[in-house]
């Protein structure tokens, strides 16, 4: 279902925002906390009933996108239960897509990309603090605004490496023995995840 959202966001959005930065000439104004359309095809159904509120009312109207390219971008990074970054300007942002690490610099056009587990890096100058995300998306802006929204991540540095490995070995093990679909489904999700733990602490 989330693959199919992303999928439609996309298509709606990305697509214009595409367009815009590779033609306009003037800043784009700010969008509207309101669907028009929406509002339109409401009204052709029934004029009685108010249309109701959508994702949108609760939104605050996205920045435009500037005639220029900034110098910085800036990059919220959430949490189910916690925001780890909030509108911070930073040089670059590394993420660990689906389609390959993926470095998203001011100007990047808009992009909607599913995350894998591995390691996302947040370079400011010389410093560079990574986490390790188990699965999430980035939503990259047009406004040169990154949205990083992860199931769970961890400071890299705050990993054990040494129970990483025994993890590591656990699923294996048990890829090896299981007998049924669903016991090797789950011990592959768990050596996939160590592995990627692994690669993020040797590499």
């Amino acid at each position: 279902m989330l693959r199919h959202a992303a999928h439609r966001l996309a298509s709606r959005a990305a697509a214009g925002s595409i367009i815009r930065r590779a033609l306009a000439t003037a800043p784009v104004p700010a969008e509207e906390g309101v669907d028009p359309a929406f509002v339109e095809s409401w009204k052709k159904v029934t004029n009685i009933i108010e249309p109701p509120q959508t994702p949108m009312s609760a939104m605050k109207p996205r920045p435009p996108t500037p005639a220029s390219i900034p110098s910085k971008l800036t990059v919220n990074f959430v949490l189910p239960y916690k925001s780890e970054i909030a509108n911070k300007e930073v040089d670059m942002v590394m993420v660990p897509a689906t389609t390959g690490l993926m470095g998203v610099l001011p100007g990047h056009v808009s992009t909607i990309a599913e995350l894998k587990p591995g390691v996302l890096s947040v370079h400011e100058g010389n410093d560079v603090t990574k986490y390790f995300v188990s699965s999430g998306f980035a939503f990259i802006h047009a406004n040169s605004i990154t949205d990083v929204v992860a199931v769970e991540a961890v400071p890299l540095d705050q990993i054990d490496a040494s129970l990483v490995q025994k993890g590591l070995a656990e699923f294996t093990a048990k890829l090896g023995s299981a007998s049924t679909d669903l016991e090797k489904a789950e011990a592959q999700i768990g050596v996939d995840v160590h592995s990627a733990l692994n690669a993020a602490l040797t590499g």
